[in-house]
């Protein structure tokens, strides 16, 4: 018998009941992992499953761009925007030369950001 809360319904649940620094590490997360696919689809040539890997890493980025907060972030915020304007050119790039580096350069910069930012989630909630 299939369970009536299938994984679907979990990831919903633990995406409304996160909190804001939870909803960031699963948008950094969920970039690293779509971009580990994209890699895994050029290595099996498969180009359509690579453009639609490099397509959600993309949407995620942006919408990592949407929820700075300038007027708080200051010059942070305006850095994070540069940085992430740059992994979104690198992923145009790897779509258009199918091409693995410019992947590696972005999961690379994602994974230091996720464990940076990681410890400030974490830092958080040990002091609330």
């Amino acid at each position: 018998m299939k369970h009536p809360y299938g994984a679907n319904q979990y990831r919903q649940m633990a995406v409304t009941t996160a909190s804001r620094g939870q909803l960031l590490l699963m948008l950094y997360e969920g970039a690293i992992k779509n971009i580990r696919t994209a890699q895994t689809c050029l290595d099996a040539k498969n180009i359509a499953g690579k453009g639609v890997a490099i397509g959600k890493a993309h949407d995620i980025i942006n919408e990592l761009i949407n929820t700075l907060d300038f007027s708080i972030g200051g010059q942070i915020a305006i850095d994070l925007e540069r940085l992430y304007n740059y992994m979104i050119d690198q992923l145009v790039l790897a779509n258009c030369e199918c091409t693995k580096e410019p992947l590696i350069v972005v999961q690379r910069l994602l994974e230091t950001l996720l464990e940076g930012w990681r410890a400030a989630v974490v830092g958080a909630n040990k002091r609330s």
